[in-house]
C-alpha cells in the first residue's frame, strides 16, 4: 500500500487519481486536431493582441529588431563594464600595486554671500562685554591689561602666582563673589601679585561653614607675598579643624565664644609667621601681612556674618544704597576691640545674645603686632557686605566716585563672575596696588 512521506495512508480520492495517471491499459489521447505549428501559434498571439483585421486598416507598426543574443555585440552589451578603480587583470578584492595615494574629495559649492542690507537698515551690535572702566576725567598712567610677567627661575616655579584669581558660590540666603587682581604698577613692572585670597567650605549640609580670607602685605616688605600665602593657608587649616564648633557657635549666636576662639586662632597664625621669619633670618616685620576673614554659615536660617582679623584692610556694608564703613574701631589702651560699631550700635544688641567666657583650652601665644579686630552682625535682606584688602579699601574711603559707582552697579543684585571682576578693577588715579575683595549679597 502506498504511504506518504510522513507514514500516513493516502485518502481514497488520491489513490484513485494515482491509478488513473499511471494505468497502462488506458488508451492514448492521440494527436490534437488544432493547428500547433510555430506559425500557427504566432498568428494566434498576434490576433489576440491586435485583432485579426488590425493589419488591414491601421498603418504598419515599426518593429525594432533586437540583437541576436548569440552575437558578440549583444554579449558585450549584456555585460556591465568593470569599475574604473579595478585595473584589468586584477580581482576587485586584490590590493592595488604600488604605493597608496590619498583620496581627494571635491569641495562643496561655495555659498553666495547674503545680500547687503539696505542703507536704512540698522545692523545690530554684538553683546556688550564687561569693560574695565576708570573713575575720574583721565585714566590712570598704567594700562588696564598686564604688560610683563614676573621673573622666575628653576627654584621659583612652585612660588608662581597667577595674575588674577576669581571665585564664587551660593549658600543659604547669600551669594558670594571673590577676586584678587594684580595691581597696575605690578603688571607694568613685572612684579608678582602680593595679595592672597582663600575661599573654602568645611563640612556639609546646613552645618557647613564658608571661610573667606584676604591677606596682603606692604609693598616694601621683602617676603610679603609668601607671608600672605602662608597666613591664608594656616588660618584655613585652623578653621577647618574647628569648623564644627565654630558653625555651632555662629548658628547659636555665641558671640563671646566666637570672639575668644577666633582671637586665639589668629594669634597662633601670627605666631607661626614670626617663627617662619626667624627661620629665614628676617625681622618679624619683613615677614608679616594683614589678614582679614569672613565666616558664613550655609544654614539658610542663619544670617549671622562674622568678621575677624588683624592688619589693614576694609569691611563695608551697602544698605539702602549707602555704604557704611564697618571696620571695628580700635580701642584705647586696655579696651576691647570691636565692642562698638562706628554708627554707635552695640553689637550685642545687634545679635540679641549675651557674652560668655571662652571655652577653648590652651595658653595663648604672644599677642600679634596689630590689634585683633572682630565683629558679628545680623544681615538684612538686600545688604551687600564687602571684605577687602588695603588696595581696594583705600580708594573706597578716598574716592567717593568709586564707592558711588559700585553702589550703582551692585544695587540690582550679585553680578556674574566676569562682571564682578570688571567691577573690582575700576581704576582710579593714584591707586595702583593689588585689588582683592569678597562681596556677599543677601537675598
Amino acid at each position: 500500500m502506498f504511504m506518504s512521506q510522513q507514514g500516513e495512508k493516502p485518502a481514497a480520492q488520491e489513490d484513485h487519481w494515482w491509478r488513473r495517471l499511471y494505468d497502462e491499459t488506458a488508451p492514448d489521447t492521440g494527436p490534437g486536431s488544432a493547428a500547433d505549428s510555430l506559425d500557427d501559434r504566432f498568428d494566434s498571439v498576434s490576433d489576440a493582441v491586435t485583432g485579426p483585421d488590425a493589419g488591414r486598416s491601421d498603418p504598419p507598426v515599426a518593429v525594432v529588431p533586437l540583437p541576436d543574443p548569440r552575437s558578440p555585440e549583444a554579449d558585450r552589451a549584456m555585460k556591465p563594464p568593470l569599475p574604473r578603480t579595478v585595473p584589468a587583470g586584477r580581482a576587485p578584492w586584490e590590493p592595488p600595486a604600488g604605493p597608496s595615494r590619498p583620496q581627494t574629495f571635491a569641495a562643496p559649492p561655495a555659498t553666495p554671500p547674503p545680500p547687503e542690507p539696505p542703507a536704512t537698515a540698522v545692523t545690530p551690535e554684538p553683546p556688550a562685554r564687561p569693560v574695565v572702566g576708570h573713575i575720574g576725567d583721565r585714566p590712570p598712567t598704567y594700562d588696564a591689561d598686564p604688560a610683563a610677567l614676573p621673573e622666575s627661575g628653576p627654584d621659583d616655579i612652585d612660588g608662581l602666582v597667577p595674575d588674577t584669581v576669581l571665585d564664587g558660590a551660593r549658600y543659604g540666603t547669600y551669594t558670594l563673589r571673590a577676586a584678587s587682581v594684580r595691581g597696575d604698577s605690578a603688571r607694568f613692572r613685572g612684579e608678582p601679585r602680593r595679595d592672597a585670597l582663600l575661599t573654602a567650605r568645611f563640612g556639609t549640609g546646613d552645618s557647613a561653614l564658608v571661610l573667606v580670607a584676604v591677606a596682603g602685605g606692604a609693598r616694601d616688605a621683602g617676603q610679603a607675598r609668601l607671608a600672605a600665602v602662608d597666613a591664608c593657608r594656616w588660618i584655613g587649616g585652623a578653621v577647618a579643624r574647628s569648623h564644627a564648633r565654630l558653625s555651632d557657635d555662629i548658628r547659636e549666636g555665641r558671640r563671646g565664644d566666637l570672639r575668644s576662639g577666633l582671637h586665639r586662632l589668629t594669634d597662633r597664625t601670627c605666631g607661626r609667621l614670626r617663627a617662619r621669619a626667624a627661620e629665614l633670618g628676617l625681622e618679624a616685620s619683613a615677614y608679616s601681612t594683614g589678614l582679614r576673614c569672613l565666616l558664613l554659615s550655609a544654614d539658610p536660617e542663619c544670617r549671622t556674618r562674622v568678621f575677624f582679623g588683624v592688619g589693614p584692610g576694609g569691611l563695608f556694608r551697602l544698605r539702602d544704597g549707602v555704604w557704611q564703613d564697618l571696620d571695628p574701631v580700635l580701642p584705647p589702651a586696655g579696651g576691647v576691640a570691636g565692642e562698638q560699631s562706628p554708627d554707635g550700635d552695640r553689637l550685642t544688641m545687634d545679635l540679641q545674645i549675651t557674652t560668655a567666657h571662652a571655652p577653648y583650652a590652651g595658653s595663648a601665644p604672644p599677642p600679634p603686632a596689630e590689634p585683633f579686630r572682630f565683629r558679628a552682625s545680623v544681615a538684612r535682606p538686600g545688604d551687600t557686605l564687602l571684605l577687602c584688602g588695603s588696595g581696594l579699601a583705600e580708594p573706597m574711603r578716598g574716592e567717593p566716585e568709586l564707592a558711588a559707582e559700585l553702589a550703582r552697579r551692585w544695587a540690582g543684585g550679585p553680578p556674574g563672575l566676569p562682571a564682578y571682576l570688571a567691577d573690582t578693577q575700576l581704576r582710579t588715579r593714584g591707586y595702583a596696588d593689588d585689588r582683592t575683595g569678597a562681596a556677599v549679597w543677601e537675598a
